[in-house]
């Protein structure tokens, strides 16, 4: 995962967002991710799924960090990126929970129910691929755009491993394949917010020449 900025060739050091159509996608993402929150938090508890719980506080973060972007869009570089440090540690702490939460599913033993995985994971991912659609054309912007960015992809990424393990519980009868992906997400999660924190770091740095 490189640290370099993707607009070496054009872009200024206070570049700052689009603010109009931007604005508009990070709502949509924000309002998106909410109603996930609920419905992966509700099946998760019901399907007894590491995963689908691990997947819903990602989608619970990934609202608050549309949140934080709403609010810093259009000021000045140091507090956008200092934003991203924010969203990072959120995204640290996020990965070190479901690390946690693998390893009490391991030792309880609990089944999930694989069919509830299964059709929540691709309502998930249908979810996470509109929003990433959406964000693409951002994904090259300052440390604040680019962890909208980074969380979004995690996000598809994470549904499709979900969606995996569904089909792992249901042909092996065993909880394991749930606790494999939610520990994988686990690890998207924590190089997702050391990606992010380095690109913080890069603008803060270029804020503080100006």
């Amino acid at each position: 995962m490189s640290a370099q900025c993707g607009c070496n060739h054009s872009c200024s050091t206070e570049a700052k967002p689009p603010q109009g159509h931007y604005r508009l996608i990070l709502w949509l993402a924000l309002l998106i991710n909410a109603a996930m929150f609920g419905v992966e938090m509700l099946f998760g508890v019901w399907a007894q799924s590491a995963s689908l719980l691990a997947d819903s506080l990602d989608f619970f973060g990934d609202a608050a960090n549309y949140g934080v972007s709403l609010w810093v869009l259009g000021m000045g570089l140091a507090i956008r990126a200092k934003a991203s440090l924010l969203k990072a540690a959120t995204m640290a702490v996020f990965g070190v929970w479901v690390l946690g939460r693998t390893g009490w599913g391991l030792w309880a033993g609990n089944l999930p129910d694989a069919m509830t995985m299964g059709s929540v994971a691709l309502l998930a991912l249908a979810a996470n691929v509109a929003v990433a659609a959406m964000l693409y054309v951002y994904r090259e912007g300052d440390s604040n755009m680019r962890s909208v960015w980074i969380c979004s992809r995690n996000d598809a990424i994470g549904n499709v491993a979900v969606v995996l393990a569904a089909v792992g519980v249901f042909g092996t009868a065993s909880g394991l394949p749930d606790l494999i992906v939610a520990g994988v997400m686990a690890t998207l999660a924590l190089s997702g917010a050391w990606q992010t924190w380095g690109y913080a770091r890069q603008d803060l740095r270029r804020a503080a020449v100006v």
